[in-house]
């Protein structure tokens, strides 16, 4: 049975993260436009921008199938599902066994799998270029997220995002050093799977560079806006996991649930993502594209760092 507690939490923390996501991706996109001399787009120019794409009308290649109708909603409704594996807000006490981190991550992997298949079904040749890369990626990184996952379970003992991030919150990083480690290998996650320099570069179209970009090029109106908003939470999402693990003052726990503490807890949220956001447009502007084929060498790092942390558990 569906508890009370449950519905509020589900409410809370995916109406947060809707809610701050496009926030977070536009102070991402201010910070580098400020590091590069440029004033940069309003903070809140992603919620013009999704308004005024819901409002526009959609256009289907004439080669497409249900799979470019639905891949937009699919997608949706696959990053709100993994928004309620993060808890950023509060900790419930019990919510139907969700909040495995293997199942988090086979749920991220199905989003990936949609908009893959969608850029082949536009029959566009940079939309199959844009597939055939992004599996590519795929194919290297899922390894090192599963050896990302194995080493934070191994260092909080445990598998359910719910516990590992009510663990951090009453454990004092000094005791648990190791998480350092795999916070490095998180933030390198958050930029590999979200598409961000060095690995992807969100801000062009050029054939020689676009991953992400060329699976989504032949959306249109409410379908772009749906596929934009997405992304932002999918984003929104790791870092609300990377905030858990290394930074989870704030987050309360279900007992002691009260109005003044969800407002203050949203507020804590908003302002360790804006400081979060801030550093990734740094890591950005200091990074330049690399190549494609020097990409996994990044992926290796994330890897070198999450052996590192299961080996010292384990022989420590």
């Amino acid at each position: 049975m569906i508890s009370g507690e449950s519905i509020l939490y589900c409410l809370i923390n995916a109406g947060i993260i809707l809610l701050l996501s496009p926030l977070f991706l536009t102070i991402v996109k201010k910070v580098k436009a400020r590091m590069q001399g440029r004033q940069g787009p309003p903070l809140f120019q992603m919620y013009y921008n999704i308004v005024k794409l819901l409002s526009k009308e959609v256009v289907y290649s004439k080669t497409s199938s249900w799979i470019m109708r639905t891949t937009p909603v699919v997608c949706m409704a696959v990053m709100i599902l993994a928004a309620l594996f993060v808890p950023v807000i509060f900790i419930p006490e019990s919510f139907g066994g969700i909040g495995n981190i293997i199942l988090f991550l086979y749920i991220l992997a199905f989003g990936r799998f949609m908009i893959s298949l969608a850029g082949l079904d536009a029959g566009s040749s940079f939309g199959g270029m844009g597939s055939s890369r992004e599996m590519s990626l795929s194919a290297v990184i899922e390894p090192t997220i599963i050896v990302v996952a194995a080493a934070l379970a191994t260092v909080l003992g445990t598998l359910d995002i719910f516990e590992m991030i009510s663990k951090t919150s009453v454990a004092d990083i000094a005791t648990m050093p190791t998480l350092l480690l795999i916070s490095v290998s998180l933030f390198l996650i958050l930029i590999i799977e979200t598409s961000r320099i060095p690995v992807d570069n969100p801000e062009t179209h050029l054939e020689l560079t676009m991953v992400h970009e060329g699976m989504i090029l032949e959306y249109s109106g409410r379908n772009l806006a749906l596929m934009e908003l997405s992304h932002a939470v999918k984003q929104a999402v790791y870092m609300g996991l990377l905030i858990g693990i290394l930074v989870p003052f704030g987050i309360i726990n279900a007992g002691s649930l009260l109005i003044p503490g969800i407002i203050i807890a949203a507020v804590l949220f908003l302002i360790k993502g804006s400081v979060l956001a801030v550093v990734i447009g740094l890591f950005e502007s200091s990074m330049s594209k690399m190549r494609f084929f020097s990409i996994p060498t990044l992926f290796m790092i994330a890897f070198f760092f999450s052996a590192l942390t299961i080996i010292i558990e384990v022989f420590a």
